[in-house]
């Protein structure tokens, strides 16, 4: 008998809760195959299945709170999978297992729900590791109306009945994902404890726009990856870090930790919620790297195939709520830290030139978040200023001035 034991989870990480079990009791499983996903407060991650055999036992349900080396199940390489039926169930009419678009087996918590909303798994889009469907996607499908997008349209009628919604209906109880809870408590703790203020300011785009249509073919042949918006606001960043070190600290206790390297996490939006992988060593990086690191992370990030390692750290945050429409926000910290950096939708304005006239110029407002309790007006304002100069003259990062 083989015990399949909840793994460790990574730093400061010692719970997880059972998401979803890929295989049920009386399956065959092949060794390394995954059987069952776990949620931390940071990362979904998949259990493989430690050897050859027959999951014989499932200890931990879904939804069940287990700790590290916890025993989640056990698998008998001697047992023979259960594929016959119950005889009793002979009679009764046989309901096949689903598959979603991208071919795989539902899980057990999403054929329930698909059987008891009567969906076809196979027209619902996943969002989970290799396209495979999630409780998440059927929750949002239903939201959206989905379920009566799948009812037969009606024969038309003279005079259109009102609608009629059971009183079940009109509300469902989802239970929060264990990320969804850290993300909440971790916001309110940040707002609760720093004393938060945010200050504005905007950045003519042109010169980096510019740029980016002069360059863009020759750095992607040169390098493989695209030149994006991200990699000027990372060296805009790590410039105006190295002038302005409050910003690029913390408070431990009593003390301030001045952090002599440029740890950036970069926000990135997930079916899940809201996660920060972080880039290492900034200050040491291209912007091609800069780049292609923020593409592998992303792509990760939306697989869930994100580590513990990959979100651990980080001495400021940039995120980026212009890809979603947003002229202007407020950001709340990424504590510990003591900064964050808002971008924001571009947008044509007309704007008042040194000679006077008036044109219309791609602008971006830029919003910091900071912690007043070690960082003080004249800082952030300074640190805001000196981000817009370096984007509205990309030379500035080249020369690092």
């Amino acid at each position: 008998m083989t015990e399949i034991l909840v793994p460790t989870l990574g730093e400061s990480v010692s719970e997880a809760t059972v998401a979803t079990w890929l295989k049920k009791e009386g399956e065959a499983v092949k060794a390394d195959e995954p059987i069952v996903e776990l949620e931390t407060d940071k990362v979904t991650l998949e259990v493989n299945a430690p050897s050859d055999g027959v999951i014989v036992k499932i200890s931990a349900k879904e939804g069940e709170n287990v700790e590290v080396g916890a025993l989640l199940g056990e698998i008998d390489a001697s047992a023979v999978a259960n594929d016959s039926k119950p005889a009793a169930a002979a009679a009764a009419p046989e309901v096949a297992d689903e598959s979603d678009a991208s071919g795989h087996k539902l899980s057990p918590a999403v054929q329930k729900m698909v059987d008891e909303h009567s969906l076809d798994a196979s027209k619902i889009a996943g969002t989970g590791k290799d396209g495979r469907l999630i409780k998440e996607d059927v929750q949002n499908f239903l939201a959206n109306q989905g379920k009566a997008a799948e009812t037969p349209a009606p024969q038309a009628v003279s005079v259109p009945a009102a609608p009629q919604r059971a009183a079940g209906e009109r509300e469902e109880r989802v239970r929060m994902t264990r990320l969804r809870q850290s993300i909440a408590k971790r916001l309110k703790e940040a707002q609760n404890t720093a004393a938060m203020l945010t200050t504005f300011n905007e950045v003519d785009m042109t010169a980096v726009m510019e740029m980016r249509n002069q360059y863009k073919d020759v750095f992607e042949k040169k390098h493989g990856t695209k030149l994006g918006f991200m990699s000027f606001f990372v060296k805009a960043c790590v410039n105006a870090l190295n002038e302005f070190p409050a910003v690029n600290a913390e408070i431990q206790g009593d003390e301030i930790v001045y952090k002599n390297y440029c740890d950036i996490g970069v926000a990135v939006s997930t079916p899940q919620g809201l996660i920060v992988p972080v880039l290492r060593g900034c200050e040491n990086r291209s912007m091609a790297n800069i780049e292609s690191s923020i593409v592998d992370l992303g792509t990760k990030a939306r697989e869930g195939k994100i580590s513990i390692e990959d979100m651990t750290g980080g001495s400021f945050t940039i995120t980026n709520g212009g890809v979603f429409g947003s002229l202007m926000s407020t950001p709340i910290l990424n504590a510990p830290q003591s900064g964050i950096l808002g971008m924001h939708k571009i947008q044509q304005r007309p704007m008042v030139m040194p000679n006077g006239s008036i044109e219309a110029r791609p602008m971006m407002y830029i919003a910091l978040s900071y912690d007043h309790r070690i960082i003080d007006g004249r800082e952030a304002v300074s640190f805001l200023v000196r981000i817009k100069e370096s984007l509205e003259a990309p030379q500035r990062m080249v020369l690092e001035i």
